[in-house]
């Protein structure tokens, strides 16, 4: 089980959920907007699906509780159920809303729920963490607001569920407060998971840990950016914990490092409304998605800051994702009536530009409906989307020593290009001095560090990138030992056709370019490329990366290698 999976997909949504209500709204605000109304009718068309994957044998310990989609019965899936349940229990615009039958259903759940949670209130990721602290912070992002929503409603006979969905919270709570972390994120869930939990159940213990976690301060670095990159899973989470924190805990200059990470983001939108994912350093690095998991935090600055950028995001997100993946931020927009005002007039988004943001190591260029990145300390070390028809990588490797995958520890800006570069060597080693060697010939004990290099071989790359009228050009030079095996790598995302290119012999999915021009189409978008070069059919060097399971475009040829590949 992947705890992503229930944080942004699907019916089995793990959401943050926001405490904070404006009370002094309009009286205009307090009927429900349309789309709101509209998310609420997805819900109820969704919650059905749960009966699919609920425990109905009586004789299981997990009775009454939901599996994921190998079968296991969980707490992710199960406290999913709780929320969508008593979400829809609360509104007086659902089908279900004070519905006994999903009432049973409820605490039934929460019967399981109990049983899922252990002895010192944490529960299990069953995938790799177990008695786990973040994922009971996780899980209490359901859990918590299905509380609230359940005693709001004033439903009759649910004062059993209650009763149990508090002593789940009140377990988790001792957890919390006393348990450890695996990654930087984890500290501001479990913080946004405390300062729930004060709400409810004020206590001082709660507090004094968040601040524990918060004096080592927001993990922020000058471009904007979270510690783990992570733009298609952690980053919206921690801005929604963040200013989960900052309305809980009257502590309003923690929305500033929200606002930074948003401004930042502007930049790592594509044309199609995807996000940059590449140089993220967890497992979202070069996944597709889309925008939608930043709802809420634009739409939430937008209308507290007046914000013209962030409204203008918000209206890009609604038109580039599904209503269902925005309808999945419900439980948000029910407590907090704030969020259903109209937002801001638009002020533009930033659409032509050449960025560099250093600390993350990535350069962002955008000119109209063409984008692209450049990433130092990554082998795919450029990326090129037109439209629909993307470019995702572009590699480069030679067969020297093994240890020939390209990849930059920098990029730097000289002129109007862009430079990647980097230094390799392929020493020999000299025998030993007699008063180094071992006396029983045990190799480890002779190690290469003590004896002298002879015949060193080098091999220097340099890679140049500039803008042209409608695109990119990309020189690259490689030079140092002669006569090694070059392979340039044009991976590109699966769904198109190409033109200008031959099917390479013996390897699906692997084309030659050994032409003018060439080009990938998807739909009415279409990547060109140019010039091609084959002096070899070797695609898969020793050293270098397996092949992407993706169609690939290759260029070959032998050091020296220089060679320019325009993109348009």
């Amino acid at each position: 089980m992947n705890r992503r999976t229930f944080v942004h997909t699907g019916f089995l949504s793990v959401c943050s959920v926001s405490f904070f209500t404006i009370n002094t709204l309009p009286a205009k605000f307090e009927t429900k907007p349309a789309w709101l109304l509209e998310w609420i009718k997805i819900h109820d068309q969704q919650i059905s699906n749960f009966k699919l994957i609920k425990v109905t044998d009586v004789k299981s310990k997990y009775f009454g509780g939901y599996m994921d989609g190998v079968e296991i019965p969980n707490p992710h899936s199960t406290s999913s159920f709780v929320m969508k349940a008593c979400m829809l229990i609360s509104c007086p615009e659902s089908a279900y809303y004070q519905s006994r039958k999903v009432l049973r259903d409820v605490e039934d759940a929460a019967n399981a729920m109990l049983k899922f949670q252990h002895a010192d209130g944490t529960i299990d990721l069953l995938a790799t963490n177990f008695h786990s602290t973040p994922d009971t912070a996780f899980v209490l992002e359901n859990i918590v607001p299905a509380y609230k929503f359940l005693k709001q409603s004033q439903t009759k006979g649910s004062e059993k569920a209650l009763e149990l969905l508090q002593n789940f919270l009140k377990n988790a709570g001792e957890a919390l407060i006393t348990g450890g972390i695996h990654t930087p994120n984890h500290r501001w869930v479990v913080s946004a998971a405390l300062t729930k939990l004060n709400e409810l159940f004020p206590d001082k213990r709660y507090t004094d840990r968040i601040n524990q976690w918060l004096a080592e301060h927001i993990d922020l670095d000058p471009d904007g950016q979270y510690t783990e990159k992570s733009t298609n899973t952690y980053s919206p989470i921690v801005n929604r914990s963040l200013i989960i924190m900052a309305k809980g805990l009257n502590k309003p200059e923690l929305l500033d490092a929200v606002l930074k990470n948003l401004e930042m983001t502007l930049y790592y939108v594509h044309p199609n409304g995807e996000v940059v994912t590449e140089a993220s350093n967890r497992q979202d690095k070069g996944t597709i998605g889309n925008m939608s998991k930043y709802y809420y935090c634009y739409r939430f600055m937008a209308i507290q800051k007046n914000n013209g950028e962030m409204a203008a995001m918000c209206r890009q997100i609604e038109k580039t994702s599904t209503k269902n993946e925005l309808a999945g931020y419900l439980d948000y927009f029910l407590e907090d009536l704030s969020l259903w005002k109209e937002l801001p007039a638009d002020r533009p988004l930033p659409t032509s530009y050449a960025k560099a943001f250093p600390y993350s190591g990535v350069v962002r260029i955008r000119r109209g409906n063409w984008d692209s990145t450049i990433l130092s300390n990554n082998p795919g070390w450029l990326t090129f989307h037109k439209g629909n028809a993307v470019l995702q990588a572009m590699r480069v490797a030679a067969s020297f020593f093994g240890k020939g995958q390209f990849q930059s520890e920098k990029i730097e800006k000289e002129g109007n290009a862009w430079v990647l570069r980097s230094h390799l060597d392929g020493p020999y080693y000299q025998p030993l001095d007699k008063d180094k060697i071992s006396a029983d010939g045990d190799w480890e004990k002779m190690p290469r560090t003590l004896r002298k290099q002879s015949e060193i071989q080098e091999l220097d790359t340099s890679i140049k990138i500039q803008e042209t009228n409608n695109g990119l050009e990309i020189e690259i030079n490689m030079a140092g030992t002669e006569g090694v095996p070059v392979s340039l790598e044009l991976i590109f995302r699966p769904g198109g056709t190409f033109t200008g290119v031959t099917n390479h012999l013996t390897t699906p999915k692997a084309f030659l370019f050994s032409g003018q021009n060439g080009s990938y189409s998807v739909g009415n978008d279409t990547l060109n490329f140019s010039s091609g070069r084959v002096e070899h059919k070797n695609i898969q060097l020793r050293g270098a990366l397996p092949a992407m399971d993706a169609p690939t475009v290759y260029v070959t040829g032998f050091t020296p290698f220089k060679h320019t590949i325009k993109l348009s």
